[in-house]
């Protein structure tokens, strides 16, 4: 599979690094807005096309499917002008600013028939299938509750500190607890409840969230820019309990019966980064003729994307693109 890559930042260069390491694709193109920067990159992970711009990529007809990298303010333009010339696209997480523009350009993959699917990796991952089956076979019995906590050292990211580049906590990695909220207990809330502390610019620092479901479950999920957190997740069940280790690329699943003794252990297996799975995915839903990727399908997105703006709401938190 030919794969473009839209940008050349941090995460664009895990992705390059990742698929120079598949036989099932290698990436053919990358994009910058600065000829020189996609020169290097391309000189860097063996790239044979770069281009100064990125429509010229969005015009490169020999991609199979272009990966945008670009910040979330930024993905709602990208991915519209690239499925307007006829590409496949992978758009790494959050997906859009908020539910409004995620339905857009949905629907413009939809009028064009092209394969349209958000890079939130930990959804293709084996691990994610795992805990799903750990959960359904009844082992820790029915879950009632569960926690989150993904937090990073992050404030000295520019973009991450600016409303206008989709910056805050909830968005970056606050979209990951609510993420692994979904795989517990599905979409069907009940309420949200949410506090935020704010930066002077506006953007939220640090949040708590609680969502509370039919059957009186319940998970609380915290995510920040600030401080470091154990990245686990939680899961409470009527006959025992889950620990996840790195809820952002599960690393092990613990599962502990009503005495609190291990039941039973699972490893991650090995991996290259973990992005590889996304673009197999990709490359699957190609072959098959799909436009969405089941892993991740596009009312999965868009749940997860009004989760997110109701949050926001609730705290005031608007883009200067939303007013």
């Amino acid at each position: 599979m030919r794969v473009g890559i839209l940008s050349t930042g941090n995460i664009a260069a895990t992705m390059a690094g990742t698929v120079k390491q598949m036989k099932e694709a290698r990436v053919c193109a990358v994009a910058s807005r600065n000829l020189e920067k996609a020169e290097k990159f391309a000189e860097r992970f063996e790239i044979p096309k770069a281009y100064g711009s990125y429509e010229e990529l969005a015009k490169d007809e020999e991609l199979d499917v272009v990966y945008v990298a670009t910040p979330m303010s930024e993905h709602y333009e990208n991915v519209k002008m690239l499925l307007n010339h006829g590409r496949n696209v992978l758009c790494e997480k959050s997906f859009a600013l908020n539910k409004k523009q995620a339905e857009e350009m949905i629907h413009l993959a939809e009028e064009k028939g092209l394969l349209l699917t958000e890079a939130i990796w930990v959804r293709y991952m084996p691990m994610w299938k795992t805990l799903r089956q750990v959960l359904d076979c009844g082992m820790i019995g029915e879950p009632m509750t569960a926690t989150a906590n993904l937090c990073y050292l992050i404030d000295q990211v520019p973009r991450l500190m600016e409303l206008k580049l989709g910056g805050g906590a909830l968005l970056d990695v606050g979209v990951y607890v609510l993420n692994f909220a979904s795989l517990v207990f599905g979409n069907e809330i009940e309420s949200i409840t949410a506090k935020a502390l704010m930066t002077e610019g506006g953007v939220d620092a640090q949040n708590s969230i609680t969502l509370t479901y039919p059957g009186q479950k319940m998970a609380v999920l915290n995510s920040s820019l600030r401080v470091i957190s154990d990245r686990k997740g939680v899961i409470y069940g009527t006959k025992g309990y889950v620990i996840v280790e790195n809820i952002n690329n599960f690393e092990s699943i613990a599962v502990y019966n009503r005495d609190r003794e291990q039941v039973a252990f699972y490893e991650q297996p090995s991996q290259i980064s973990g992005y590889e799975y996304e673009v197999l995915a990709c490359k699957e839903a190609l072959e098959k003729g799909w436009k969405e990727c089941p892993d991740m399908p596009h009312a999965e997105t868009l749940r997860i994307m009004a989760q997110m703006d109701a949050i926001r709401e609730g705290w005031g938190m608007k883009y200067p693109q939303e007013r």
